[in-house]
């Protein structure tokens, strides 16, 4: 099975890319484009385009309108105090033609364009039910194996346990804040000293007090953690 998914729409001047980075995201991307008075195409290396982000519950509104429940459907994106006006609706009662409207970006697509983005949504709705909302076995078994073993794994990373009441602040045990490395990940576990992260696939528990920077104690979100070099090469994160 792909984790990830991409399909873009594209056509003389105007154009949409489809995503799913993940199928354990709970949400799915529209990027538009269109091209510029010079022939080139906006680039998001540029920050040019439009990007959206749709959540479950958004997806299962615009099945409805490709599933032909109902001739259209809109909503309010906001970020960054921007809004942006979103539309999906057919052009006639026929439903040959769809348009998709975000923002200043109109992308119209023909029937067989139509069903193409109906069979992906589709998949990623039937994939994204069950792996965002899967209660991970291992994970489960994991964080009580950490509980049971704690104070030998404490032994073994010569954490100052006493520190880590406040995950946020330095830890003046550990080594300097400048001996660190950011990394991207998923928290899918915690216990009081430490949290489960998923690594690109590779989970390992990182103490808290190791942890130098902000961040969301919440499931299955990506986010980015400062962490102490010494744990990373230990862990064999970083060389």
């Amino acid at each position: 099975m792909a984790d990830s998914h991409s399909k873009s729409f594209f056509g003389q001047n105007t154009g949409i890319i489809v995503s799913s980075s993940s199928s354990s995201d709970p949400f799915m991307f529209i990027h538009c484009f269109k091209k510029k008075p010079d022939g080139v195409w906006e680039k998001p290396s540029s920050s040019e385009g439009k990007a959206v982000k749709f959540s479950l519950e958004e997806i299962v509104m615009i099945l409805r309108v490709l599933n032909h429940e109902t001739d259209k459907w809109q909503c309010q994106h906001i970020f960054k105090d921007k809004e942006t006006a979103v539309f999906f609706n057919w052009e006639d009662n026929n439903h040959d033609v769809l348009w998709i409207n975000v923002g200043k970006y109109s992308k119209r697509l023909n029937l067989a364009q139509t069903e193409i983005l109906r069979l992906l949504l589709t998949h990623f709705l039937d994939e994204k039910i069950i792996y965002s909302t899967l209660q991970k076995k291992r994970n489960t078994d994991r964080i009580k194996k950490y509980n049971q073993k704690n104070q030998l794994q404490t032994d073994k990373l010569n954490i100052q346990l006493a520190d880590q009441n406040l995950p946020h602040q330095f830890n003046k045990a550990n080594p300097p804040p400048n001996d660190t490395s950011n990394l991207y990940g998923y928290i899918v576990g915690e216990t009081k000293k430490a949290v489960l992260i998923d690594f690109k696939n590779k989970e390992e528990w990182i103490p808290k007090s190791a942890i130098n920077n902000q961040f969301l104690l919440q499931k299955n979100v990506k986010q980015k953690f400062l962490i102490n070099n010494w744990i990373l090469k230990k862990l064999e994160l970083i060389i």
